[in-house]
């Protein structure tokens, strides 16, 4: 079977950690030898002169072609329009993307066109699948359905995509009643749970790692006291601000942000504001290799997400051994299953901090930690999700 999968949420040499889970799943696909897939990664560039100014900049200089894993990725440009054209991005996605797919269609037909974020890719993947007259899959994630659903425009170009769509899929349970809520068919939704490299993510000696870490020129992270770990971009969105708030409420705690983005001066001011800059670390973008050691090292992993689908790093730390404490978020109860796998809380600084004083207290096993991970593969998750595509394509 013959695939061609759309994801602007893809790595690519420029942006090497930029969706990684994506390329993680792609990867597992890629190995299994039962399906030819071809991966291709559209790339938002705006005109001049904002195509000077970074991230933009940086972006420009992405190759056609790019290999990551073994597998092959081809990265399409489309104009961006940034901060008010982005309900336009699928059409000039597919104005860019359209040509090639034509040309690779008629070298080898391809029997799917598969999307792996809602939006914009979602609908691109749609007129592209009917120009080429094959099938259409379409994954949603998250901020796709929570962000792109709220506004009009994109939401008709969704349900328009989800209506032509042979099968759509879910990454929770949450997710997909979210997505039968704003109109989609329910009938045509399975949920698809993320994977995890069970290899790089398992439980090590949490002093060990702590050791490991701090002694990491790049990390650098404290010897000694009870650690918070927070993973993701800083943006406001991920909700560090809330972290930073709750740590002010717990003294001799340290907390590590491991994440870069547009909020890191404001968030390293409002450290300073709460006196507690000295216990904050600022550790920037992780690199793929260091991070199960870091989340290993931590006492307690915290997001305080303002929405999520089902987040990697939630599966990533309990494999660590490392209890969360997340909000009500998502598919937050399909993971927090009880009080092993840590705490559910408000988005509050307060409920945060209580959350936290209760782990350090009575931290759970390590073992029975990780357990909460146990099921999630990517190894499962490429043969459900090559299972599903089959079935999308009449090829069972």
């Amino acid at each position: 079977m013959r695939v061609l999968s759309l994801s602007t949420l893809f790595p690519s040499p420029a942006r090497p950690a930029f969706g990684r889970f994506v390329a993680n799943q792609m990867r597992a696909v890629a190995e299994r030898r039962d399906v030819e897939l071809t991966m291709v990664n559209p790339i938002g560039l705006p005109p001049w002169p904002l195509s000077l100014s970074e991230p933009f900049r940086t972006l420009a200089e992405t190759p056609e072609t790019s290999e990551l894993d073994g597998l092959t990725v081809r990265h399409a440009r489309f104009r961006l329009i940034p901060k008010v054209g982005g309900d336009g991005n699928p059409g000039r996605i597919v104005s860019a993307v359209l040509p090639l797919a034509r040309k690779l269609h008629a070298a080898a037909p391809f029997d799917l066109v598969d999307a792996q974020f809602f939006f914009p890719d979602g609908p691109a993947a749609h007129g592209i699948a009917r120009a080429l007259g094959v099938p259409l899959t379409i994954k949603a994630r998250g901020s796709d359905i929570h962000y792109w659903g709220k506004r009009p425009r994109a939401l008709k170009q969704m349900r328009a995509a989800a209506e032509a769509a042979a099968g759509l899929l879910a990454v929770s349970e949450a997710l997909h009643r979210e997505m039968i809520a704003l109109g989609m068919p329910a009938d045509k939704i399975a949920v698809h749970y993320t994977g995890l490299d069970h290899d790089r993510f398992q439980p090590l000696p949490r002093t060990a790692a702590r050791a490991l870490v701090s002694a990491v020129p790049e990390l650098g992270v404290w010897a000694e006291g009870p650690l918070i770990v927070v993973p993701g971009a800083l943006i406001p969105l991920k909700g560090q601000e809330l972290a930073l708030e709750a740590l002010a409420q717990l003294p001799g705690v340290h907390l590590a942000l491991a994440g870069s983005g547009p909020d890191d001066a404001r968030l390293r001011s409002r450290a300073e504001q709460l006196g507690i800059a000295d216990r904050v670390q600022f550790l920037g973008q992780v690199s793929h290799e260091l991070l199960p050691q870091l989340l290993c090292a931590a006492d307690v992993v915290v997001l305080p997400s303002e929405r999520e689908g089902l987040a990697n790093a939630w599966v990533e730390a309990l494999a660590c051994g490392t209890p969360l404490v997340i909000p009500d978020i998502g598919g937050a109860r399909e993971v927090v299953k009880d009080a092993s796998a840590g705490r559910i809380v408000a988005r509050d600084p307060a409920a945060i901090a209580a959350a936290v004083r209760e782990l350090l207290a009575e931290p759970p096993a390590r073992e029975a930690v990780a357990a909460n991970a146990a099921r999630f593969s990517w190894q499962t998750n490429a043969a459900e999700l090559v299972a599903f595509w089959r079935k999308a394509a009449g090829k069972e």
